[in-house]
């Protein structure tokens, strides 16, 4: 299994990263601390794979707002938050959407449907995804030995727990 991560885990992880990355990416501070990943690499590779999917997305609904007005339409509410996150904290709110679940694919189409200027998203961008890559990576890199160690031990309780806290966030971002 080890070969199996070292061999195809910076690919899963550029790939799932591409969408988003959060979970791929502590997943892989938690492997890098176990020796089965390089925790540099790793946040390069996520940190590099998020950027381009966000500047895909602004790109895409920059130049095919058609399309991307109706892929929004999809998603109301959370559209409607993104809106509100963009007028209340501006630029800052690229920042933001990296750690808000829901809305991370949403802010870049917003932005590119807005006259928000192609060059400072792109610098907001990359400085958000470094401080991403950074800090996501950092601190589970740095959990990995508690998570390791717990792992081992309570092996079946630590699944139904990820289940049940992965599935309340989904419920609770649905509501919103």
């Amino acid at each position: 299994m080890e070969e199996f991560i070292r061999d195809w885990g910076y690919i899963a992880l550029f790939l799932y990263s591409f969408g988003g990355g959060f979970v791929g990416l502590v997943i892989a501070g938690v492997l890098s601390y176990a020796g089965d990943l390089n925790i540099v690499v790793s946040m390069v590779v996520a940190g590099t794979s998020n950027f381009i999917g966000d500047q895909f997305l602004f790109y895409m609904a920059r130049t095919n707002k058609a399309y991307a007005n109706d892929t929004m339409k999809k998603y109301g509410r959370k559209v409607a938050l993104a809106h509100l996150l963009m007028r209340k904290y501006g630029s800052t709110v690229v920042f933001l959407q990296k750690y808000i679940y829901g809305i991370k694919t949403l802010i870049p189409l917003a932005m590119g449907l807005t006259k928000y200027s192609f060059k400072k998203f792109t610098m907001y961008n990359a400085l958000a995804a470094i401080a991403w890559a950074i800090v996501i990576g950092g601190v589970s890199y740095l959990m990995g030995e508690i998570v390791l160690t717990y792992a081992e031990e309570y092996k079946y309780y630590g699944v139904a727990v990820i289940l049940a806290i992965i599935l309340s966030v989904s419920y609770y971002f649905k509501k919103i």
